[in-house]
């Protein structure tokens, strides 16, 4: 009996000391796994401030390709700008172009006429009246860019400005190549050939 009774007590330590023993062990579990929870807090805090990152990257990256096709955009609009003034700029200056080209044949006649009077000594204010009224019309197309060119007899031949309307024996080795005679006048306007100069040229 009293065998028994000792028994029952090893048994009774026996529990306790088990019972001590999980209690010891069960902190080191609970700090195990609120370890794993703050580190899993650690773990998803830092993928978060990844993403935050990665999307702070792609701000970045759209607002650098936004500002290279703004930078593009007002490139081709600086160059339709330029363009379209300076294209303005060249339609203003020879808007006039075929209304001058239509009125040389007048100026051809009043050098024309004027060379007449050259010959006659009579009619003397008639002369200098027609004289006042083609200086006056030659003043007027010089103010709207019309400049005639330089072809005399004697200048190089210049296929930019000249048309040659046929050869001739040249009365002078000098002339060989050269502009002999000029038979019709050439007419620039603002420095664009609106009537090139028929001339002869000797061979």
């Amino acid at each position: 009996m009293a065998k028994e009774e000792l028994d029952e007590k090893d048994l009774n330590k026996e529990a306790e000391t088990a019972e001590d023993i999980k209690d010891e062990q069960n902190p080191e579990e609970e700090n195990q796994d609120n370890r794993s929870e703050e580190e899993k807090a650690a773990e998803t805090e830092a993928q978060a401030k990844d993403e935050e990152l990665s999307d702070f990257e792609k701000l970045e990256i759209e607002l650098a390709e936004s500002k290279d096709k703004f930078l593009r955009l007002y490139s081709e609009f600086e160059n339709f700008r330029r363009r379209n003034a300076k294209e303005r700029l060249e339609l203003v200056k020879t808007a006039s172009e075929e209304v001058i080209a239509d009125l040389l044949p007048v100026m051809d006649d009043f050098e024309r006429a004027e060379k007449s009077f050259e010959d006659q000594s009579e009619n003397e204010g008639l002369k200098e009246g027609f004289s006042l009224i083609k200086n006056k019309f030659e003043k007027t197309l010089i103010n709207k860019g019309l400049k005639a060119m330089d072809s005399e007899a004697g200048i190089e031949f210049d296929p930019e400005i000249h048309e040659a309307i046929t050869k001739i024996p040249a009365p002078d080795e000098k002339l060989k190549g050269k502009v002999v005679d000029v038979v019709e006048k050439g007419y620039l306007l603002n420095d664009k050939v609106i009537r090139f100069a028929k001339v002869v040229i000797g061979e």
